[in-house]
């Protein structure tokens, strides 16, 4: 499929979803613990943020950064002693830029249990030996759920969007005597002065 054409596009320049997919597995040690015996969130960010790289890397051909990582929820915590898989996929291509989905699961191996713990999406930027953004390779999408995630990252990519201008009006002046009713029934003390 390497020089044929799509609705006439030129898929040479494309790569399938398998062909960057990467999975990193680590046994959880002592060191990465925290006070709670729990593994730090730290370490996990660390880990998905090596196997983004990779896996965006695969696929662009080109060294890549990481612009932003939507959201981190730890959904359990993970154990010293678990094995934790880190399975990456690319599932949405811009023009620079590159959505990886991780899946994060933590396996007892004394009890054979698996957990998922942790579900992000990174977004990658591809550079060139001049550090400047570069063109990366489109996406051939072999299967539904390739498909699906495709289009759920360009909902999550405009959920993005409409959140930055909602935050942007969150950051607009604020009319004290107006915002007054926001402040009943939280934890906290208005003193200063206005």
């Amino acid at each position: 499929m390497d020089t044929q054409t799509f609705s006439g596009t030129d898929v040479s320049h494309y790569k399938p979803v398998r062909q960057s997919e990467s999975t990193i597995t680590e046994l959880m040690i002592p060191s990465y613990s925290n006070f709670g015996g729990k593994i730090h969130g730290g370490i996990l960010l660390s880990l998905m943020d090596k196997v983004a790289y990779v896996c965006a890397a695969k696929h662009a051909g080109n060294y890549c950064v990481t612009a932003s990582i939507d959201t981190v929820d730890f959904l359990a915590p993970i154990e010293v002693g678990e094995l934790v898989s880190l399975m990456a996929s690319v599932n949405y291509v811009g023009k620079t830029s590159l959505v990886v989905g991780i899946r994060v699961i933590s396996e007892n191996v004394k009890t054979n249990t698996v957990k998922h713990t942790n579900t992000s999406y990174f977004t990658m930027v591809a550079k060139d030996e001049h550090n400047k953004p570069t063109e990366v390779p489109g996406l051939i999408l072999e299967s539904a759920v390739e498909v699906r995630r495709f289009v759920e990252a360009i909902r999550r990519k405009e959920l993005r969007q409409n959140y930055k201008q909602e935050v942007e009006q969150i950051k607009a002046p604020i009319n004290y005597e107006k915002c007054e009713h926001l402040l009943i029934g939280e934890r906290c003390m208005f003193t200063a002065k206005v």
